[in-house]
């Protein structure tokens, strides 16, 4: 399996993550509900986001983001495909990810 960083842009997230965190990936790991993902939108070639696992669904997964006024995901944008799941933030706190509220 492999690891990467990826940055976190826009407050969709907020508050487990902020806009400017960076967070580390791994790639092919198992994927729960309520899990913290890297996700790639069919309607969105070559645009990759950070949500929340929310359920599974026939295409994909539906995904949310923490924060629903600043959040563009599944409830506009239909089932994701997930390429990752988020293990840590690595900066500028690290530490593990805070469940959803």
């Amino acid at each position: 399996m492999r690891w990467r960083r990826v940055a976190v842009r826009g407050p969709s997230m907020s508050p487990a993550l902020h806009d400017g965190d960076v967070v580390i990936v791994r790639f092919g790991a198992p994927v729960r509900a309520g899990d913290v993902v890297l996700v790639r939108w069919p309607a969105r070639a070559g645009q990759l986001s950070v949500k929340r696992a929310v359920r599974t669904v026939d295409d994909g997964w539906w995904v949310h983001g923490d924060n629903p006024f600043g959040s563009t995901d599944s409830r506009e944008l239909g089932p994701a495909d997930v390429v990752a799941v988020v293990r840590a933030r690595l900066w500028p706190r690290p530490g593990r990810i805070p469940p959803a509220r």
